[in-house]
């Protein structure tokens, strides 16, 4: 094959490639799906979007659908909110949502809501449709002693005004939760609250527990209500248990303190034996020595003698004739 013949394919093949790579680079369908739409928008805008590396539909199809609902947002709105990282097209939902809806919801902070990390459309949705948010089970100590278990269903709307900065739904729980225990645990008896448990929806709506929420609490009702243990019985039985350890305790420390006397007492007295056993070991030198030196004389000493003999006599007599007589 010669040059001639070979420069058509070539050329032909630039042109399909051409043309591949300008319908990559410039949305011609989507081009024409917004122009027919009545959501003009320019080629160059598209083509700018492809340098900057966002993909056209994320932006055009809600900008389409925003159009199409009369919302006045422009397309480097969308743009802007797509390159911070929002969620485009959840945002035109909830402002379609919004309007259908009658809610003043503008698009700045709509945009604010969903860069702050909340579902903008489950917000506007809870606006018109409330959320019931269940409670875990309460439990709390009437002035009986008597444990209340309570479980509560919260009804609940979102305020759109207090969705960026507002606490949330575990705030809204442990809130109800501490009106639950307020109230039990100031009723003088759990029959008070058996009898009359709108008390506990009285005094949370009353202290307007959703204060710096991102929802308002419509209404709380309980759902279930059950009698727990006698928490009063207990922490008296517990006490009178402690009581009791505490008596043992110091009975012990007294009779290990009257051992200890008992001990010491004993002690006491075989000092003092030994003191009388050391006394009479120094009788018979006493003796000597006044044998020695002539203060006694030796007839003295045997009549003392004769003396101990005849003592020893008498009291081995009488002590045979005690055994006798038992």
């Amino acid at each position: 094959m010669d040059m001639a013949q070979i420069m058509p394919v070539i050329v032909g093949v630039l042109i399909v490639i051409g043309i591949l790579l300008f319908f990559n680079m410039v949305p011609v369908m989507l081009w024409i799906s917004a122009w027919a739409s009545g959501a003009y928008i320019g080629l160059v805008k598209l083509v700018a979007m492809r340098l900057r590396r966002i993909t056209p539909s994320r932006v055009v199809n809600p900008y389409i659908k925003a159009r199409k609902a009369g919302l006045d947002v422009t397309i480097d709105q969308l743009e802007t909110h797509l390159l911070a990282g929002g969620n485009v097209d959840r945002v035109v939902d909830a402002l379609i949502a919004a309007e259908r809806a009658n809610i003043n919801l503008e698009f700045v902070k709509a945009v604010a809501i969903d860069l702050a990390g909340r579902d903008v459309l489950e917000a506007v949705q809870m606006s018109v449709n409330p959320k019931v948010i269940t409670t875990p089970i309460v439990s709390a100590v009437a002035k009986d002693g008597i444990e209340v278990k309570v479980l509560a269903r919260v009804t609940v709307r979102a305020n759109i005004d207090r969705l960026v900065g507002g606490a949330g739904e575990e705030t809204i729980l442990a809130r109800v939760g501490e009106g639950i225990v307020t109230t039990n645990g100031g009723a003088e008896s759990h029959k008070e609250i058996l009898k009359h448990p709108d008390m506990i929806s009285e005094t949370v709506l009353r202290k307007g527990l959703d204060a710096g929420t991102a929802f308002e609490i419509l209404s709380i009702d309980i759902a279930e209500i059950d009698i727990g243990k006698n928490i009063g019985a207990q922490l008296q039985t517990d006490q009178a248990e402690a009581d009791k350890r505490i008596a043992q305790a110091k009975a012990e420390e007294r009779r290990a303190m009257a051992v200890a006397t008992e001990q010491e007492n004993r002690a006491r007295v075989e000092e003092m034996r030994a003191n009388v056993v050391k006394a009479e070991a120094e009788v018979p030198l006493a003796l000597a020595d006044a044998l020695r030196n002539g203060k006694i004389g030796y007839m003295d000493y045997l009549q003392m003698q004769n003396i101990e003999a005849d003592t020893k006599m008498r009291k081995n007599i009488s002590g045979s004739d005690g055994a006798e007589n038992e």
